[in-house]
């Protein structure tokens, strides 16, 4: 029954975001109940926890709409929904962030100030360089970054409350909380005891800006300006072999020379020696498959470490280490101890303190100054690894790092990600093979130690000798019964405070994790793992994991290695995978490009069914354009929310009987026509397609407003009888089915147009079924199906042959033909008195022709008075 003192006069979408927020908030439309859940009635669903530091993005909002609309049509199907949010507070992004907003910088020898008040609150991001940072103490820097991680996610779940994601907000967590830091350490305390996780010094990218290792999957690839310098290599004999390197400042970290095996230019070589340029260091002549003959002379130089290539080169060839480059990007002060001539260590000392490119010059004009530069340098463009995060490049620098085997070096593991890739339902499909290339592509263990400050604390002490000296070999590993634990602040076991640093005493690890080591397990962390037992046995395996696809080498793989690992399974049955939003030019949006667009304006303008309206409308995997300057999906958008609320207050003001059944052909048509549409979006659905839902829902919705309103209007104004009630009947059924088929995509609308008629909400109304429609699943017969179309093509004939005569459409009709096949003529008579009605038509002829058309109109005659 329709409440007339609900229906407005003049519905608006404007307002509606925060009425519904409010309502949803209190009633608790959207919380997760254990209570009498079972597994199998659970949908769940593993939610991207978004980087607390900053501000939201469009494609923020892209992809999390995709996934609401998942969680809504579940929730609808009868799903207990659990949909938690996180938010991913620790990592670089994060100290980045509260150095630029505070203006200042972490130095861990300062001691803890309390009260500290920062020097500066607000920064954009730009307004502070380093260099006028403030050094505060460890404790001071990870407190203000707790105050903004906080403040801004309050700021991002009041969004996502405006957007309208049907998160459950009882079920939150942070990735720096205590919470994160006890699943997390808890987490590495199995993978030490499995054997999985090991501490190593070895070759390790890093970041000379955040001073800090960097692991594989954060590398990215930019096109960089450089030189080939030819270079000069002396043989014992006097004769050279010169071969050409983009860094010959690192020629003091030469250890060898390489060649292809196959290459009859060098197979003579191999096994003898040469000696250096400028250093004379005598080193060999190896031979090596990754060497390339096409590539300048055939013949490079391995230095540790110019390159990736270098580490494999070094590692499989056993080569020594002579590294130069310390963690400031900079050239250390002692020279390599084969370096003994006196030329040479002069040499070495012009380079010493220098930047890369200050070595670079330096050695450039050594070479020249020695003869063994042969012509120019080259100029060339080639790709240069950098942290995803970064603005300098990468070097390559010996440290002692804590790594997770990720199976580069363990076929078994391999075979097993490779084993649950496969098992998971991808959406899109073709998405699972980036998975499977970065599987098998894999060149080393995941590194997860950072030289940060924000994070989870690896839980390890390292005992010291007799001379103060730590005992890397012989680390000492929390026990369960003391996490979450800050070995920087927290007593090793068996220890006393005042043991901390002294011989014989320890000393705590200061590293902590890399933020994809907690983020990896938010299904741990938001299912309870090891806090609550029963919630974690209800919700895992999760149903659903959703994701960009930037990050299926990062999030994804380690989330699916980490599940492996202590549960020996993958963490979820479904992957669904967003696309980037794109700019008018079809550049990938993000904040280093400077192009990205914050939602929080846009929702405001145009209302957040618009946005969502937009975002729904890309299927997954797709990437969508978007143009600040004429958001035309966004238009259409709104204009489809306001439709909607203005189709159900038309609706609802007509009178009829809620028991009255469906008797006419047209109105039987009309709802057989939507059970199909029933039936396609939810295969649709099922299939994880939300826009083809979407797709054929609205298609539907124009002609049931365009045509079959106009088609059934007068009958529905008319007195009381088995047709107009038949008409009523078939109008409120069709909008009840309509409304719970959009709730998922534009929920304020729909809710606030359902709350006219109904007491509970619609998003938690029952999914529309093909047999609320239709009396056999089967739909109606085929004609009765078709009459609704070829009615309106018939309407759409009587207007264009008013038009045509320059006539109004409210001008009477003495009489009109339609002519068709003689299965459409014997069709359209049985919606005869619609059309007549509708086209304000005395007499109306049908007659058998080819082609459906509407001809002969004659117009009344009009008397003078």
């Amino acid at each position: 029954m329709t409440h007339a003192d609900r229906v407005p006069e003049k519905p608006a979408l404007e307002g509606l975001e925060a009425k519904w927020e409010a309502k949803w908030d209190a009633s608790g439309t959207y919380r997760f109940t254990r209570e009498s859940a079972s597994r199998e009635s659970i949908y769940s669903i593993d939610t991207p926890p978004p980087t607390a530091s900053g501000s939201l993005h469009i494609g923020h909002v892209f992809s999390y709409t995709h996934t609401d609309v998942v969680a809504r049509f579940q929730r609808m199907r009868g799903k207990n929904v659990f949909y938690p949010m996180g938010w991913d507070d620790n990592g670089l992004p994060t100290e980045r962030r509260v150095q630029n907003y505070y203006g200042v910088r972490c130095d861990p020898t300062l001691p803890y100030i309390a009260d500290f008040v920062p020097p500066f609150e607000g920064g954009d991001g730009k307004s502070t360089k380093a260099a006028d940072q403030v050094p505060i103490g460890r404790r001071n820097f990870i407190e203000l970054c707790e105050v903004l991680t906080k403040e801004d996610e309050k700021q991002f779940e009041e969004l996502w409350r405006t957007l309208g994601l049907s998160v459950d907000w009882t079920q939150t967590y942070r990735t720096i909380g205590h919470e994160a830091l006890f699943t997390s350490q808890l987490a590495f305390l199995g993978n030490v005891e499995r054997g999985e996780a090991y501490q190593a010094m070895a070759p390790t990218l890093w970041d000379v800006t955040f001073r800090t290792a960097v692991a594989q999957a954060e590398l990215e690839d930019k096109e960089q300006p450089a030189a080939y310098h030819r270079v000069s290599f002396h043989q014992p004999d006097g004769q050279v072999i010169d071969i050409e390197t983009t860094r010959p400042e690192l020629l003091p970290a030469c250890v060898a020379l390489v060649a292809h095996p196959d290459d009859e230019r060098y197979k003579h070589l191999f096994g003898t020696t040469v000696t250096t340029p400028v250093f004379g260091v005598e080193v060999p002549i190896l031979a090596h498959h990754l060497a390339q003959k096409d590539k300048g002379s055939g013949i490079a130089m391995i230095c540790t470490f110019g390159d990736v290539t270098d580490v494999v080169w070094w590692r499989e060839l056993d080569l020594p280490n002579r590294a130069i480059m310390g963690f400031d990007g900079r050239i250390i002060a002692d020279a390599p101890d084969v370096i003994t001539s006196e030329t040479g260590l002069a040499a070495y000392a012009q380079l010493a303190g220098k930047t890369v490119f200050g070595a670079k010059a330096a050695m450039v004009t050594l070479l020249r100054e020695s003869g063994e530069l042969v012509g120019e340098p080259k100029p060339i463009v080639h790709a240069v690894k950098f942290f995803e995060k970064g603005d300098k490049p990468l070097e390559i620098v010996s440290t002692r790092q804590w790594y997770i085997r990720n199976g580069a070096r363990d076929e078994a593991l391999r075979a097993r990600l490779l084993k649950h890739g496969s098992d998971l339902q991808w959406h899109p499909e073709f998405m699972k093979v980036r998975y499977e290339n970065w599987v098998n592509g894999l060149t080393g263990d995941w590194l997860i130690s950072r030289q940060r400050f924000f994070g989870v604390p690896l839980p390890v002490w390292y005992p010291l000798d007799a001379d103060a000296n730590p005992l890397f070999d012989a680390p000492i590993v929390a026990t369960r019964d003391l996490l979450p634990v800050d070995p920087t602040s927290d007593v090793a076991p068996g220890y006393t405070p005042d043991q901390r640093g002294q011989a014989n005493g320890f000393v705590g690890e200061v590293d902590v994790m890399d933020t994809w080591a907690t983020s990896s397990l938010t299904p741990q962390l938001a299912g309870g793992w090891e806090r609550d037992p029963e919630l974690f046995d209800l919700v895992f395996p999760y149903s659903l994991r959703p994701q960009g696809q930037d990050i299926i080498r990062t999030w994804l793989f380690s989330t699916l290695l980490r599940a492996e690992q202590q549960h020996g399974k993958s963490p979820w049955q479904h992957a669904a995978l967003s696309g980037f939003i794109v700019d008018p030019d079809r550049k990938k949006m993000s904040k280093s490009k400077g192009n990205v667009v914050t939602p929080a304006d846009m929702l405001v303008k145009h209302g957040s069914d618009a946005v969502r309206y937009w975002a729904a409308s890309s299927r997954l995997g797709t990437d969508a354009a978007f143009d600040p300057q004429n958001p035309t999906q966004i238009k259409i958008g709104r204009r489809l929310a306001i439709k909607i609320l203005n189709a159900s207050k038309f609706i609802l003001a007509f009178d009829g009987a809620a028991d009255a059944e469906v008797t006419e052909p047209l109105d039987q048509s009309m709802l057989a026509g939507l059970a199909l549409v029933v039936g396609q979006a939810t295969k649709a659905f099922e299939n994880y397609d939300h826009a083809r839902a979407l797709e054929v829902t609205e298609s539907f919705f124009w002609t049931f407003c365009d045509d079959y309103l106009e088609l059934v209007k007068e009958r529905s104004y008319g007195e009381p009888d088995a047709r107009q009630a038949s008409a009523v009947a078939a109008l409120r059924t069709a909008l009840s089915t309509l409304l719970r088929l959009f709730a998922p995509f534009v929920p304020f609308a729909t809710e606030e147009a359902w709350s006219w008629s109904n007491e509970e909400s619609i998003h938690q109304a029952s999914w529309p079924v093909v047999s609320e429609l239709v009396s056999d699943d089967s739909a109606a017969p085929h004609g009765n199906i078709a009459l609704l179309d070829l009615a309106s093509r018939a309407l759409t004939g009587i207007r264009r042959g008013k038009t045509d005569a320059k006539a109004s459409q409210k001008t009477e009709v003495e009489s009109a033909v339609i002519r068709g096949t003689a299965p459409e003529v014997g069709l359209l008579a049985l919606a005869a008195a619609d059309l007549k009605a509708v086209g304000r038509i005395d007499e109306l002829v049908f007659v058998e022709g080819s082609e459906l058309a509407v001809t002969d109109i004659v117009f009344a005659t009009v008397s003078e008075s």
